[in-house]
C-alpha cells in the first residue's frame, strides 16, 4: 500500500564538469533524491555530495519559484563540526543587492523564492565537506537570466535515464515536466 512512498537510493557518479576542472572534487559514488520522478507527489529534492578538492560548483546566478536550502557540514563523521573549508556563497541579484558570505564552520542557507543566488565556490577544502542541496520543488531546476534579457526555466533529473527514452540519459529537455508527478 506505502510502497511508492519508499525510495532506494541508488548510486550516482558526478558526469559534469567545466573543460579544466578536476573531476574528483566530490566522492564518488553520490545520492541524490530527483523528487517526483522517485517519489509521486514529492515537493522535494535534494543531493547529498562530500566535497574532498576545490571545486566552483556553481557560477551561474539563477532562483527558483520555491525555497532552497544550503547545508553545509563536517564530513568527518561522526563530528559532523570537524569543519576545515573556505567556501564564498552568493545572495542577491550581481550589481543590485548581492551579498558575499564565507562558510567556514557548519551552516544551513535558506534561499527564498525568488532570491538570486550564487556563485558557489569551494575555494578551500583541508578536510571534507557534506554538502546537501534541497529545494522544495517536485525537480531540481532554476530560473536564468540570459543574455538577451529573457528568462530561461532550465530544468535537470540527474544522470538518469529519460523517461522516455531508454537508451539515453536525462538532457534537461523539459518533456517529463509536462507529466503529472502527482501520487
Amino acid at each position: 500500500m506505502y510502497e511508492k512512498l519508499v525510495f532506494e537510493f541508488p548510486q550516482e557518479y558526478n558526469e559534469i564538469t567545466a573543460p579544466g576542472d578536476d573531476p574528483g572534487f566530490v566522492v564518488k559514488p553520490q545520492a541524490y533524491f530527483r523528487g517526483a520522478s522517485q517519489i509521486p507527489g514529492s515537493e522535494f529534492n535534494s543531493s547529498f555530495q562530500i566535497f574532498v578538492k576545490p571545486f566552483f560548483l556553481d557560477r551561474v546566478q539563477h532562483r527558483h519559484p520555491k525555497d532552497e536550502y544550503l547545508i553545509f557540514l563536517g564530513a568527518s563523521f561522526p563530528n559532523v563540526f570537524d569543519f576545515d573549508a573556505d567556501i564564498e556563497f552568493t545572495l542577491g541579484k550581481k550589481g543590485e543587492d548581492e551579498e558575499l558570505y564565507h562558510i567556514n564552520k557548519p551552516t544551513i542557507i535558506r534561499v527564498p523564492a525568488g532570491v538570486y543566488h550564487c556563485p558557489l565556490h569551494f575555494k578551500r577544502v583541508d578536510k571534507p565537506v557534506l554538502f546537501l542541496a534541497a529545494c522544495m520543488m517536485p525537480m531540481f531546476g532554476g530560473i536564468y537570466d540570459m543574455p538577451d534579457g529573457s528568462t530561461r526555466e532550465m530544468y535537470y533529473n540527474g544522470p538518469i535515464q529519460c523517461k522516455y527514452n531508454p537508451n539515453k540519459k536525462c538532457d534537461s529537455c523539459g518533456k517529463c515536466l509536462q507529466e503529472d508527478w502527482k501520487a
